[in-house]
């Protein structure tokens, strides 16, 4: 068979554009939560996430191992503030200096810490304390990012549950809960002045756990359904995560804060749970996080932010047996600690087209 010139052009150009798609899927990260006996070496996980097309990790500490050990990788870390560390941070300058000089400045930038995140979750927890003292404490956080000079190259933020919201259906009525407003205002304006992203935890998981019809589950999964209209917009949505994204959009354009970038923090699906858990499989766990993936990459984004992919910290790259709670808490893992898949969500660069 006859090989003609344009047809060899057109195969390596599609080859380099699919290495080009590859090698550019930063908008694909992963939760790497440490609450666990069992878990490999940090050096060890530095090679497995360099055998994916994970581009980022969100820690919900520092670690200085793991920080270290994802030196001249160009993985971009998100690193984390404890929410006990808070009204220490809020109320001390030089104690926020100090965890600067202490978490970050030994490895950046070799190591790619992309954003600190101060607390997870704070807004929901019921503690007024720590819900008061937490733009304080981002504020002093990036006031020592700025007198390091690192102001403009690390962002500073915190992390919310989908419970900030008051309402989220139909997406373009989301809202905020009217009793976080005026906190809320002030963090969204530090988001704004300071160009860091508005973090979130959606989970159609939950979702489908109060609400276990099998069309649920289909549009939870991305699977064929019927989809979802808006009555508003008249949007037909075809799977949760657009509507849960778009719903924290809607929230944020009704406050005047568009503008600020949306960042999904943390989202998956237990593959196993207890015997009273509804919905945790290794099949929807598989088909929830692979067919987010190939969503994502579709570059369709959602129906109000066509055309981008939002950035996706997948929860989570190990099982973590020492976290309380239920057992699907504990077993949301997409790799084993002897750092084998437990299922294929199509990560791995040799199996991505």
């Amino acid at each position: 068979m006859v090989v003609l010139p344009y047809t060899v052009a057109f195969l390596l150009l599609s080859f380099l554009q699919t290495v080009k798609i590859a090698n550019s899927q930063s908008f694909i990260g992963i939760s790497y939560g440490q609450v666990g006996d069992n878990l490999p070496p940090p050096s060890s996980t530095a090679k497995l996430l360099q055998s994916t097309s994970i581009q980022k990790v969100r820690l919900y500490g520092s670690d200085p191992a793991i920080i270290k050990a994802l030196a001249n990788t160009g993985i971009g870390i998100v690193s984390g503030t404890a929410n006990g560390d808070i009204p220490g941070l809020a109320s001390d300058p030089d104690f926020a200096k100090s965890w600067i000089n202490t978490n970050v400045l030994p490895f950046y930038p070799a190591s790619n810490i992309i954003l600190i995140t101060v607390g997870n979750e704070v807004m929901t927890s019921n503690d007024q304390n720590l819900m008061n003292k937490l733009l304080p404490a981002m504020q002093n956080v990036q006031n020592a990012l700025n007198d390091a000079s690192l102001g403009g190259k690390i962002k500073v933020s915190t992390v919310h549950s989908m419970g900030v919201l008051k309402q989220s259906e139909p997406p373009s009525s989301g809202s905020f809960d009217p009793s976080y407003r005026d906190l809320m205002k002030g963090l969204l304006e530090f988001n704004s002045a300071n160009g860091s992203p508005f973090a979130i935890n959606p989970y159609p998981y939950f979702a489908y756990r109060s609400d276990t019809r099998p069309e649920t589950l289909a549009f939870c999964l991305f699977q064929p359904n019927a989809g979802r209209i808006d009555g508003n917009t008249k949007i037909k949505y075809m799977n949760m995560f657009d509507a849960q994204v778009d719903a924290v959009y809607s929230a944020l354009n009704s406050m005047g804060f568009k503008n600020v970038e949306i960042v999904v923090a943390e989202t998956g699906w237990p593959f196993k749970g207890d015997d009273t858990d509804v919905g945790p499989s290794i099949e929807n766990a598989k088909a929830y996080n692979g067919n987010l993936i190939a969503h994502l990459r579709s570059m369709v984004g959602t129906p109000l932010m066509p055309g981008k992919s939002v950035d996706t910290y997948l929860f989570a790259l190990y099982d973590e047996d020492l976290k309380p709670g239920p057992g699907s808490e504990r077993l949301s893992g997409l790799f084993k600690t002897d750092l084998t898949m437990i299922y294929d969500a199509g990560l791995s660069t040799s199996n991505q087209e």
